[in-house]
Order: structure tokens, then sequence, then C-alpha cells
């Protein structure tokens, strides 16, 4: 059961990792490392990272699917993890 919620954990940072290089790709005009630069100038980790833990909708959903719920909680665990991270990049940048 740990091993389970483990593997959707860790499915889920990837998924939020590749949902934010995605973001990063193609909506911005500027090359990934000076992105990442003015994403940290101007304050808008939080705002990107929300963007990429939107990728962990689909493999929410693909969990439940195929019935691996302890995956899917894994998944659920690791988006109330980047939502209090958000949390805190938003009072720490007032």
């Amino acid at each position: 059961m740990k091993k389970e919620i483990l593997i959707g954990f860790v499915v889920a940072l990837i998924a939020t990792s590749f949902g934010c290089f995605i973001f990063i790709e193609f909506f911005s005009t500027y090359d990934f490392y000076k992105s990442l630069e003015l994403i940290k100038e101007g304050n808008l980790e939080g705002k990107v990272l929300v963007l990429g833990a939107i990728a962990n909708f689909f493999v929410f959903f693909v969990f439940l699917k195929k019935k691996q719920i302890y995956r899917a909680r894994g998944v659920l665990m690791e988006t109330m993890l980047i939502a209090l991270l958000i949390l805190f990049l938003t009072l720490y940048s007032w």
C-alpha cells in the first residue's frame, strides 16, 4: 500500500515538472534558462507551478479509471503539497 502511494506521488512530481517545462517551452518567447530567470525575477514561481500541476488531473483520473486508488491518493497528496508550496511562495513574496 505505501509503495503504491509513493509511486503515485513520484508520478505526480514528474507530471508537475513536465507540465511546468511544457508551459515554459511553448508559451515563452525566450529560451528555457532565460525564462526561468524572468520567472524568478517576477516572483511567478507559484503561478508556473499551478499551471504545471494541471497535468496531475490527467494522471489522477487515469489512476482512478484503472482502479489504482492508492496511486491516485499519492497524486492527491503531491497536489496538496504543491498547493502548500504555492501558498508559502505567495506569502513569502509579499
